[in-house]
């Protein structure tokens, strides 16, 4: 089998880059593992050659529709069709079909590039949603957060259709842009955001070393888990620990999964033998139990970073950490995505990718559409909620709407206090305008208009990115220094 296809685990979901991934297991560990893989091999085996359904009646439809329908039939379009159809009445988003052109495109996604806004996307109750947006990728730069909602695709609503043709609209060439309507909780109105298609490298390991209280933690951010994601954690901790840390934050906020492998791999250097670190269940509910030969614990504490965005790997990741290793889990609760996909290419090339298996932590939970609650649940300030501003025309004094209700937030967490944040444009917003105004040596007038939106959106952008106002990351570094 092409080792591109091995060992995904996406959420399920899709790179909003010119391609996609899905997810498989195919664990090579101890042999214990081995023989379990081995035995669930068997069972699938004996499962599938069990029974077959009765394809008369499908037959029969298809050669009538075929052959009397009233006009002229694609024969291939109805096979595609039946295809679609019985995947449909699964009604699981995870469990999808891609034909042949969509499933060569979306293997270029494992590539060291691809290029698209940098998302990823899933289906939540037969809504398209954002997972996350990839670190400094152009989604993420325009303002799209984790459980955004997709509403229209340049002006043309996705309502009815599945996730790959979704996709399929939105990803494209860099230097192309794309328009994007979302629907995102706590606004009434839906958002545009324009965004420019470029380049996404793919790097996920971000390493640190920071100092709390005379104590030097170290600091590992995986943004996803590609095919070398877990050698450059390996070679980033291996730094640290010659330094000498008193201490490990990984952070997995935003990350939406990946490699299967990965996660593996960075789970054996930290959980010890004591526990499973992962378990499979297959359909008849038998479980296999996956462990790593780690004998002793690592001489220093460590904490996972989480969000609504840390989804799949990076759930198995910080459910490990928590159940086996004891660890703490610090931020919101993640997306909830519990389930194993497998693709299998069709003779065609077209793929039918299926959830065959569910995954459970070290104690057995099953975390689908649930997500692992943190041990020290920290909300990041309000300005991390602010949102794009997009101007249909200026705003001032007594107007009224959530455009202005959002600057008034973007203003009292850069520290220009406007009184109020209700959405009434009153003298107190006019006077916090025209001291930013005047800070940002733009003539202040206390309206703002398209300069004045962008350098808000400017400041806001670098107030969110410095460090001592990541209340999650500080609380995770305090929690470190104490140990």
């Amino acid at each position: 089998m092409n080792n591109k296809w091995i060992a995904l685990l996406m959420a399920g979901s899709l790179f909003l880059g010119s391609a996609g991934t899905y997810a498989v297991v195919n664990w090579q560990g101890t042999p214990q593992e081995t023989n379990e893989a081995h035995q669930s091999a068997k069972r699938s085996q004996v499962e599938e050659s069990t029974s077959f359904v009765d394809l008369e009646k499908v037959s029969q439809a298809y050669s009538l529709i075929l052959n009397r329908y009233v006009e002229k039939v694609d024969e291939e379009q109805l096979i595609e069709g039946a295809v679609q159809g019985m995947l449909s009445t699964l009604e699981d988003p995870y469990s999808v079909y891609m034909d042949k052109e969509t499933s060569s495109q979306f293997n270029q996604t494992l590539e060291s590039t691809f290029e698209g806004i940098g998302a990823e996307v899933s289906i939540v109750d037969g809504k398209v949603v954002i997972v996350a947006p990839f670190k400094d990728s152009p989604a993420e730069k325009a303002g799209v957060k984790p459980n955004d909602e997709i509403l229209k695709v340049d002006g043309e609503s996705v309502k009815g259709l599945d996730l790959y043709e979704t996709t399929v609209k939105i990803r494209g060439e860099k230097g192309t842009k794309v328009e994007l309507e979302i629907a995102r909780q706590g606004l009434k109105d839906p958002l545009k955001l324009e965004i420019e298609r470029d380049e996404i490298p793919q790097i996920t390991v971000y390493a640190d070393v920071k100092k709390q209280n005379g104590k030097q933690i170290g600091y590992i951010e995986l943004t996803s888990f590609s095919k070398n994601t877990a050698a450059e954690f390996q070679k980033e901790l291996n730094l640290m620990e010659k330094r000498g840390i008193d201490g490990l934050a990984i952070d997995v906020r935003g990350n939406p999964g990946g490699l299967l492998t990965s996660v593996d791999e960075i789970l054996k250097q930290l959980i010890t033998d004591e526990k499973p670190y992962v378990q499979i269940e297959q359909r008849d509910g038998e479980k296999d139990r996956y462990f790593s030969n780690l004998k002793k614990k690592k001489d220093y504490p460590i904490a996972v970073l989480i969000d609504k965005g840390s989804a799949s790997a990076a759930e198995i990741l910080a459910g490990a950490l928590k159940e086996a290793g004891g660890y703490a889990l610090i931020g919101e609760t993640t997306f909830g995505k519990g389930t194993v996909q497998q693709p299998v290419q069709m003779a065609d090339g077209s793929t039918i990718k299926l959830t065959l298996f569910k995954w459970l932590t070290p104690d057995g939970n099953w975390i689908h559409n649930k997500g692992i609650e943190p041990t020290v649940k920290v909300s990041q300030s309000e300005i991390f909620q602010t949102h794009p501003l997009k101007l249909e025309e200026p705003l001032k004094k007594d107007m009224n709407n959530e455009q202005v209700k959002n600057i008034q937030q973007m203003l009292d967490g850069l520290g220009f206090a406007p009184g109020r944040r209700d959405g009434y444009f009153n003298a107190g917003t006019v006077t916090a305008v025209k001291a930013f105004q005047q800070q940002q040596k733009i003539k202040p007038t206390g309206v703002i208009d398209q300069k004045t939106a962008s350098a808000l959106e400017a400041a806001v952008i670098k107030e969110i990115k410095k460090e001592e106002n990541d209340f999650q990351l500080q609380t995770a570094l305090r929690h470190l220094a104490k140990k």
